[in-house]
């Protein structure tokens, strides 16, 4: 999702009105009321609020996403009194009103729609029913309608790439989109209706669970987990997951146990586990059915770490796309504290932990650990220097194991069949299984899970994929591979993934692939570091120019030497896979990229005569002198 820059606001802007094209302000009242009956009502939900929250600058960005919600943006206003009441300078708050893409300074629609433009929602018509939408409820894509009522929008990944088209209306998620709900939601939206009064087909989400294994393939009960810890002892639970070769199924791949241990070890006693569940990787959607289906495995494999390491406090960080499933999330929480399996002496021991649920407000650049934890603390999501590690100064400072929630979920099992049980499977250095998130060309789209070592052709049989071109594995940050590499297996020592499979077949264009990913990334850089904030918009122009036919076999190596550049040079993680779909597809198709050059060695990256244009309207002037001739060679 995209990530803003962390900046004021324009010099002379209201961030509680609302602007025309021309700058003027348009008046809200008709779908805000009154500024004072704004402003008491505001003073007085914010003082609730705060308190509701413990007063803690920490919990900014919970507050924040709480009121973008009730005006469907954040006013000045409120902007001043939450500096005021948390004690931090204004700017920080506004810095994260200003980070979040979920997050608005100026007014949103009552209705605030944005659908995603994953390539996987583009290969289902995304782009054709996008328009239509626009049509139906008389709006342009960005904006909001002049009475107010609705805006409509584009988002990136909302994780419902088996599903879509996909969207949000006032943070609900949307699936299966069609001309014809699209009408049902303009003749809804135009009657006024609240969100909360449609009908639930609008918001069906499918776990769409094709094969199972290790972790899907059965649930083991309600602290079962914990029981056999506490009977096993914890230091031998310890053992058994380090046998069982369990490495973290975020991508990165850091062996779990080894983690766990450096937390443990470390001097400090206050201690924190976090799991991070915002997948927000284009084509993942794993997760998703990990949280609606197995949450119970999931915070049990919380409270097993915490009680392995001596934590107290645990967080779950629910990527902002997956509202809709905090309620549910808050209810099994609910039930696990009634059933002594949270809180104190849990499961009968002298442990406690308990868990909170953080949601995120739409930035990608979250789903990184250390980026995850400034978020959690109520700041702009920027990914720290490191070291030191979060096992190390995580949340607050303190010693913080984070993981994301299928390495919790199969912690869990492990603390149940034991070490070999998992080890048995998957190869050498990748034991165990792995949940895939398969989407695009294929007739069965949904999770997979399979043992590591399992081909991609296998992979492809089972979801039925034919004519198969390539295949996107990992993700737009992970490799592109073509038909001829369908051998390969998946495991960290060949093909290592977080869980995306985006399948695309000999009708597609990999150059739009390739120019979607390249925009998502340029779209969600954080802005800290150069080399991601400026080489990934210069990346998307370069690589526009050669899609768009201007560009020469000089552009072509440029492309390539800076898409190294932001490789080697990028701060963090996003930075340093922003180019892989350009430099994955390149290395394996030069000649698709060389097709598109023209046959010259330079041509102008800009039109410099029409810069001039206006000019040569306040000159009055339109003489061949004033104009300048550009060209190539």
């Amino acid at each position: 999702m995209a990530a803003q820059h962390c900046a004021g606001s324009a010099p002379g802007i209201d961030t509680g009105a609302v602007y025309s094209k021309d700058k003027r302000p348009v008046d809200t009242s008709c779908f805000f009321g009154t500024r004072k009956y704004q402003r008491d009502d505001m003073k007085k939900f914010i003082e609730t609020l705060v308190e509701e929250h413990g007063g803690r600058a920490s919990e900014l960005l919970q507050i924040l996403i709480k009121v973008q919600a009730r005006w469907h943006h954040v006013p000045r206003d409120c902007i001043e009194q939450l500096a005021e009441q948390l004690h931090i300078p204004r700017t920080r708050v506004i810095s994260v009103v200003e980070f979040y893409t979920f997050l608005h300074a100026q007014p949103r629609g009552e209705y605030e729609i944005l659908i995603s433009d994953s390539i996987t929602d583009r290969m289902l018509g995304k782009p054709q029913l996008m328009d239509f939408l626009a049509a139906k409820l008389q709006v342009q894509v960005g904006a909001v309608r002049q009475d107010g009522l609705v805006s409509l929008d584009n988002t990136s990944c909302t994780g419902m790439c088996d599903q879509g088209p996909a969207g949000l209306i006032n943070g609900r998620a949307v699936t299966a989109l069609d001309t014809r709900k699209v009408v049902a939601i303009a003749e809804l939206i135009a009657s006024k209706v609240p969100v909360e009064e449609w009908s639930g087909d609008f918001f069906l989400v499918h776990d769409n669970i094709r094969k199972a294994g290790l972790l899907l393939g059965d649930t083991i009960g309600n602290g079962v987990a914990l029981h056999s810890a506490f009977a096993r002892g914890l230091d031998e639970t310890l053992r058994e997951l380090d046998i069982s070769g369990l490495r973290g199924r975020g991508g990165a791949g850091f062996k779990t146990a080894l983690k766990w241990r450096f937390a443990k070890q470390e001097q400090d006693s206050e201690r924190f586990v976090v799991c991070n569940a915002d997948e927000g990787e284009p084509g993942t959607f794993k997760d998703r059915v990990l949280l609606n289906s197995h949450a119970h495995e999931l915070f049990e494999g919380m409270t097993l770490c915490a009680a392995i390491i001596g934590a107290k406090q645990g967080f779950l960080y629910l990527r902002g796309e997956y509202q809709y499933l905090y309620e549910p999330l808050q209810q099994v929480l609910q039930q696990r504290r009634q059933s002594g399996l949270l809180g104190g002496n849990i499961a009968g021991q002298d442990v406690t932990f308990d868990i909170e649920i953080h949601v995120g407000a739409g930035a990608y650049i979250c789903g990184e650990e250390s980026a995850l934890i400034e978020s959690l603390e109520g700041k702009c999501g920027i990914p720290r220097n490191r070291p030191p590690y979060p096992v190390s100064q995580g949340y607050l400072g303190k010693p913080t194991v984070v993981n994301n929630v299928e390495t919790f979920v199969a912690a869990a099992k492990v603390a149940v069949h034991g070490g070999d049980w998992f080890a048995a499977r998957g190869t050498e250095q990748s034991k165990g299984s792995k949940i895939l998130s398969i989407s695009g060309d294929c007739r069965h789209p949904g999770i997979y899970e399979y043992n590591f070592g399992v081909s991609v052709a296998g992979i492809l049989d089972d979801c039925g994929a034919d004519d198969v071109f390539g295949v996107q594995i990992g993700g737009p940050s992970g490799t592109f591979i073509g038909n001829a590499e369908f051998d390969r297996k998946l495991a960290f020592e060949d093909l290592a993934t977080g869980g995306s499979f985006i399948v695309f077949d000999n009708s597609r264009n990999v150059l739009d692939i390739v120019q979607n990913f390249t925009d998502f990334f340029a779209h969600e850089s954080c802005g800290f570091c150069t080399p991601c904030r400026v080489g990934t918009a210069l990346l998307k122009k370069q690589f526009d120019k050669i899609q768009q036919g201007h560009g020469s076999a000089g552009d072509l190596l440029e492309l390539e030497r800076l898409g190294r550049l932001i490789k080697t040079t990028s701060h963090c993680g996003l930075g340093q896979t922003a180019a892989n779909p350009i430099l994955t597809t390149l290395q394996r198709y030069p000649e698709l990229y060389q097709r598109q050059l023209k046959k010259i060695s330079f041509e102008p990256g800009f039109d410099l005569d029409g810069s001039l244009e206006t000019a040569r309207k306040l000159s009055r002037r339109n003489d061949p002198a004033a104009h300048l001739t550009q060209g190539g060679e």
